[in-house]
């Protein structure tokens, strides 16, 4: 199999044998590859210097297993200019694909929205809202997404004065008036409707959707741990 041009994004390398490298990539058209750049480590290398992350690419590969061969790659304009706090998100947007992305799966939409998120984190201060989104967005492509409108046992529209109670692998259902449980599992209905509708300006939903996608990833992902949060610490 031969794949040419193909637009894609490095997520994470690794030098492989004496001179070459092992590269995960998600491209536009293929979703998360795994590919073998040969002799780029080497000083003659043309490749050298453009096959960093957060670089737009376009590449093409080569090869009858899973793992193939780069054939060719060029930059589709410069590296995207991410420092500080800005840059770890960056890494923790790459990590997150990483564990995430079934290999060989396409993924359009999501390679678009990963592709806006890095351009929106070119900034000189982070802005949490962007890595609240992304996450949300990456749950719903890989269907995992959350209702955050409705009630799951009712049907009926979530309140923004109720509070509820998150059901893992169902969603939300409305907690009984009077209650006093303090649970990391109940939130207010106003910052899930903040959370659906992307409105996360207010200081206190974006804390609560925070603590919301912390929840859901950690269903996804198990017991792994994300390497990328320690950097922030």
């Amino acid at each position: 199999m031969r794949v040419l041009l193909q637009p894609a994004y490095i997520l994470h390398h690794r030098p492989y044998r004496e001179t070459s490298v092992l590269m995960d990539l998600f491209a536009e058209k293929q979703g998360r590859i795994t590919v073998i750049a040969r002799g780029v480590r080497t000083p003659q290398s043309k490749l050298r210097s453009i096959l960093q992350p957060f670089t737009p690419l376009t590449v093409s590969w080569q090869g009858k297993t899973e793992l193939m061969t780069l054939v060719s790659a060029e930059a589709q304009g410069l590296p995207l200019t991410l420092r500080g706090d800005c840059l770890l998100s960056a890494f923790y947007l790459n990590e997150l694909l990483m564990r995430l992305l079934p290999k060989n799966d396409p993924y359009p939409l999501l390679y678009t929205i990963y592709q806006k998120t890095l351009i929106d984190l070119q900034s000189d201060t982070l802005k949490q809202h962007i890595l609240r989104l992304f996450e949300k967005q990456l749950l719903t492509e890989l269907g995992y997404g959350i209702e955050l409108k409705y009630d799951f046992t009712t049907g009926k529209a979530i309140i923004a004065e109720q509070f509820y109670r998150y059901v893992p692998e169902h969603g939300f259902t409305v907690c009984n008036k009077g209650f006093k449980e303090k649970s990391n599992y109940i939130f207010c209905g106003k910052h899930l409707l903040a959370f659906a509708n992307d409105q996360l300006e207010n200081e206190e939903c974006l804390q609560e959707a925070k603590r919301l996608m912390r929840i859901l990833l950690s269903f996804v992902m198990g017991t792994q741990t994300i390497n990328s949060r320690k950097l922030f610490i």
